[in-house]
């Protein structure tokens, strides 16, 4: 199972940082990626991580404002996100092993 977390409204060129939990995963060998989905639009994948941490990607958008990271020991993996702009608004999702959590709404006002 996993859980996202920390989306919010925040003005353009703020910051948010987002969190996904897993639970109930036997250990940490699975890749995570974050996906969002914006109001009429298809869902796209935004970053991804490998299971070490040591591989990351980036979608041309987001690339020099989001980073990637996890914290194996704490099952989490963040997508910290600066510079935000108006079209980042979206909910946001992670997904591994072929679980998807909730999603968390991010709002940027102009």
């Amino acid at each position: 199972q996993l859980q996202a977390s920390g989306g919010g409204l925040v003005q353009s060129g703020g910051s948010l940082r987002l969190s996904c939990v897993a639970s109930g995963f036997q250990d940490n060998d699975y890749a995570i990626v974050w996906f969002r989905q914006a109001p009429g639009r298809y869902r796209e994948g935004v970053s991804c991580i490998s299971s070490s941490g040591g591989s990351t990607y980036y979608i041309d958008d987001v690339k020099g404002r989001f980073t990637i990271s996890r914290d194996n020991a704490k099952n989490t993996v963040y997508l910290q996100m600066n510079s935000l702009k108006p079209e980042d608004t979206a909910v946001y999702y992670c997904t591994g092993l072929g679980s998807w959590g909730q999603g968390t709404l991010v709002t940027v006002s102009s």
